[in-house]
């Protein structure tokens, strides 16, 4: 967010004071990392993307605007993420919401508002889906429901994809960094766990951000979304210039504004 000097020294003071940190046993020998603001509800849990973590820009920048205006946060790390247990090729959709259902369950109550991003927007409908009672807004980030199947397998060669099924793991040329690791489980969970199937229901307030020059993810992908879910008070925010990462400082502002209609007006 744009602020003064004296703003962000403020920020950073509130976010100190009201951060705790620690670690939850998911019952099978591994923990995975978390960071919590404390504050007013509804809770704003950010769901990070596939090899993403809780301490990206997008992940920041909401603690910053939660810590500013006093509401409880929660960001975490899936097992085989960040500073979490396990090791990334392990992973699975199914696993991932699973962690994410834990943290919930056992670190925020009341209201909450989900934020998900790429992948943690399709572990975010999951979640919205398996705590409905609880979901007071769901806000996209380019999310990317069902990928393994359409951006993944659909997108492979049959070289591709006899070699997955041979070898059980592909490495693909990722333009974020080293080759991405796709594996036949990673590809098998997740056509068990499709969320666009003709009807989300879900009855909450959702918000879909996309930008359409994204190179990973269609922005035609959050009309889909939008269509099959159940919520009439449903919008998509289109960013022409916006790439994936939605990371710029005016991206950054657009989401705060749009998490910031759904948290306490009074106050800071």
């Amino acid at each position: 967010m744009h602020t003064d000097d004296s703003t962000v020294i403020g920020h950073q003071e509130t976010y100190a004071m009201n951060q705790t940190e620690g670690r939850l046993d998911r019952g099978n020998g591994q923990q995975i990392a978390w960071i919590r603001i404390e504050g007013r509800g509804p809770t704003v849990v950010f769901l990070p993307g596939y090899r993403s973590d809780m301490t990206g820009d997008k992940a920041t920048a909401l603690a910053a605007l939660c810590a500013a205006r006093g509401c409880a946060m929660l960001r975490f790390d899936y097992t085989g993420h960040g500073a979490s247990d396990g090791d990334f090729v392990d992973g699975t959709i199914g696993a991932w919401a699973a962690d994410a259902l834990a943290a919930i369950d056992a670190l925020t109550q009341g209201p909450l508002i989900l934020v998900g991003s790429s992948m943690g927007g399709w572990i975010g409908l999951l979640t919205a889906l398996a705590r409905a009672d609880r979901v007071a807004a769901f806000i996209g980030i380019a999310a990317a429901p069902d990928f393994t199947q359409a951006l993944m397998w659909d997108a492979m060669g049959p070289s591709e994809q006899a070699t997955l099924q041979r070898d059980g793991v592909l490495y693909v040329p990722s333009q974020y960094g080293e080759p991405l690791p796709i594996t036949l489980k990673l590809i098998e969970d997740g056509a068990r766990h499709h969320v666009l199937t003709g009807h989300i229901a879900l009855s909450c307030p959702i918000r879909l951000l996309h930008g359409q020059n994204d190179p990973d993810v269609p922005w035609q992908l959050a009309l889909k979304i939008a269509e099959q879910a159940a919520s009439q008070d449903t919008r998509i925010i289109l960013i022409k210039d916006g790439d994936h990462r939605l990371s710029r400082p005016q991206d950054l502002d657009l989401l705060c504004q749009t998490v910031a209609a759904f948290l306490p007006q009074d106050g800071t």
